[in-house]
C-alpha cells in the first residue's frame, strides 16, 4: 500500500543468483559429451579403428578358423561367435577410453576442465555417456555385420535384453579404463594395455567353452566377468550352448547383471577420486 492509498504494482519475480548443483552437473557432462561426440564427427576413422580388429576377428574365426571348432552339444560356430564377438568388442573398449583420457591429460586439457568452476565428478561422468554412445554404434555396426555373414538371432526382449547387458558390460569397463588412463603416463603406454586385454578376452568363453579347456583353465575361464556376458547374451539372442557343471556357468544371466555392479562400484569411485588428486 502506497502512500496514497493505491496498491503499487508488485514487482518482478525475484530471480534466483544460482542455479542447483544438479543442473550444473548435468549441464558440465552435456558439454563434455558434446566435445567428445564432436571429435568422432570430425575424426571418422577413429570409428572404422576401433571397429576395425573385431570386424578381422569375426572374419577369421568365422571363416578361417570356424570349421575346426566345435561347440559343446553341436551348432553351427557362427552362432556362438558372433555374441562372443560382441562381448570383445565391448571388453576392449577400455584400452580406447583409457587412450583418450591420458590424451586430454599430457595435453593438459583434463588441467583446464579443473581450473574452470565445473563438478570434476562431470568430466568422469560425461567420459562415461561418451563412450557408452559409441559402443551403441560400435555394437550396432558389429550386428549389421554379423548378419551379412548369416548370423540370425531370436528378436523380442531377448534381443533388447542381450543389447541392454552388452552396454551394461561396457559402461563397467569405461570405469577401469578412465582409471587407467589418469595413471599411465603417456598415450603409448595406453595401447600397451592390449598386452591386458587379449588375455583377458582369451580365458573366456568368447571363442571357446570353457568345458573344452583343461580343468583349470577353464575353471579361469568360467570365473572371467566377460564370460557370463557371453553365456547370457547367447542365450538371450536364441544360441545356447550347454553350460558348465560350475555354479557360475549355470548362472550366467544372474551374473552378467551382478559382475558390473562390482566393477562399476569399485572402479568408478577410483576414477573419480584418481581425477580430484591430480593437481595435489
Amino acid at each position: 500500500m502506497s502512500a496514497l492509498g493505491v496498491d503499487s504494482a508488485p514487482g518482478p519475480a525475484p530471480v534466483p543468483s544460482e542455479r542447483g548443483r544438479l543442473y550444473w552437473l548435468l549441464a558440465d557432462c552435456g558439454n563434455i559429451v558434446r566435445r567428445g561426440l564432436t571429435h568422432y564427427q570430425r575424426q571418422p576413422v577413429n570409428i572404422a579403428w576401433q571397429l576395425g580388429f573385431p570386424i578381422l576377428s569375426v572374419l577369421l574365426y568365422g571363416y578361417v578358423f570356424g570349421s575346426a571348432m566345435t561347440v559343446p552339444g553341436g551348432g553351427d560356430y557362427k552362432d556362438f561367435l558372433m555374441p562372443g564377438m560382441f562381448v570383445m568388442t565391448m571388453a576392449f573398449g577400455f584400452i580406447n577410453t583409457a587412450t583418450v583420457v591420458v590424451y586430454d591429460s599430457t595435453k593438459g586439457v583434463i588441467d583446464r576442465f579443473r581450473s574452470m568452476p565445473m563438478a570434476s565428478s562431470a568430466v568422469v561422468a560425461g567420459r562415461g555417456v561418451t563412450d557408452l554412445l559409441v559402443a551403441c554404434a560400435e555394437l550396432a555396426i558389429m550386428m549389421l555385420t554379423a548378419m551379412a555373414m548369416g548370423w540370425r538371432p531370436e528378436g523380442g526382449w531377448g534381443f533388447v535384453a542381450a543389447f541392454g547387458l552388452l552396454l551394461w558390460l561396457r559402461f563397467a569397463l569405461i570405469w577401469i579404463g578412465v582409471w587407467l588412463g589418469l595413471l599411465v603416463p603417456n598415450p603409448e603406454a595406453a595401447g600397451g594395455l592390449f598386452a591386458v586385454a587379449f588375455p583377458l578376452t582369451m580365458i573366456s568363453s568368447i571363442f571357446v567353452a570353457p568345458q573344452l579347456m583343461p580343468d583349470w583353465l577353464g575353471w579361469v575361464a568360467a570365473w572371467n566377468p566377460i564370460s557370463s556376458t557371453a553365456a547370457a547374451a547367447r542365450d538371450l539372442f536364441g544360441t545356447p550352448v550347454g553350460g558348465g557343471d560350475s555354479w557360475v556357468e549355470q548362472h550366467a544371466l544372474l551374473m552378467a547383471g551382478v559382475w558390473p555392479v562390482v566393477l562399476t562400484a569399485i572402479f568408478l569411485p577410483l576414477a573419480v577420486r584418481r581425477f580430484q588428486r591430480l593437481s595435489r
